[in-house]
């Protein structure tokens, strides 16, 4: 059930952009400037509700500093969100779509709509 549930995701992520690739949260360095659907856990987030711009920082695949890929929800389109980030993604198995950049030498993606993140059980 669980192969299922995660094909349909993929399913429904693909037809969204098919500009996007599939790829592994391993090779996420290698794909710096592209498009992609990566799919990993969230160990931990924060809100940083004092900090300019008010970002939300989640880790995907380990712990802060030892994450390889770390997803910046802005203020601005935090609001947009009907839940807060940093708690409905704890723990919990993600897909993500959008372009990886590189931030001080580490792979990040800027979510700025709801849709751009899933969890898969």
């Amino acid at each position: 059930m669980k192969v299922f549930l995660f094909l349909l995701i993929l399913l429904m992520l693909s037809s969204v952009s098919l500009a996007q690739q599939k790829i592994e949260l391993k090779d996420i360095s290698r794909h710096i400037g592209d498009s992609v659907v990566v799919c990993g856990k969230v160990f931990g987030g924060k809100y940083m509700e004092s900090s300019v711009n008010q970002p939300t920082f989640l880790n995907v695949g380990a712990a802060y500093p030892q994450q390889p890929l770390t997803l910046v929800i802005w203020g601005a389109a935090r609001k947009a969100f009907s839940y807060s980030p940093e708690k409905k993604f704890d723990h919990k198995n993600v897909c993500i779509m959008g372009k990886v950049e590189l931030f001080k030498g580490k792979p990040q993606i800027v979510i700025r709509e709801e849709k751009q993140l899933m969890v898969i059980e």
